[in-house]
């Protein structure tokens, strides 16, 4: 029977040869490659869009109520007598 000190060697230097292996470097150098091209894209991060997000729907709220108290202030403008000169 095999001993398990001797497995665990085994396992130790395989894991360290994948680690030399070309894959890693080519993992690494891609990871770095895809990074620098997500940076020149100039993108936001996922908070950044949820603030903007959450600030344009305050924003189109405010306007729909803007938006209602003109017409309000037009209808009574409207049904108003004309102010006499």
């Amino acid at each position: 029977m095999l001993n398990p000190k001797l497995l665990d060697d085994m396992a130790s230097k395989l894991s360290s040869l994948l680690a030399a292996t070309p894959a890693s470097e080519i993992d690494k150098n891609m990871r770095a490659l895809l990074g620098n091209a997500f940076a020149k894209l100039d993108l936001v991060t996922r908070e950044e869009f949820d603030v903007q997000r959450e600030v344009l729907a305050r924003s189109r709220e405010k306007l729909s109520q803007l938006e209602a108290r003109i017409d309000e202030l037009e209808g009574k403008a409207a049904t108003a007598p004309p102010a006499a000169k």
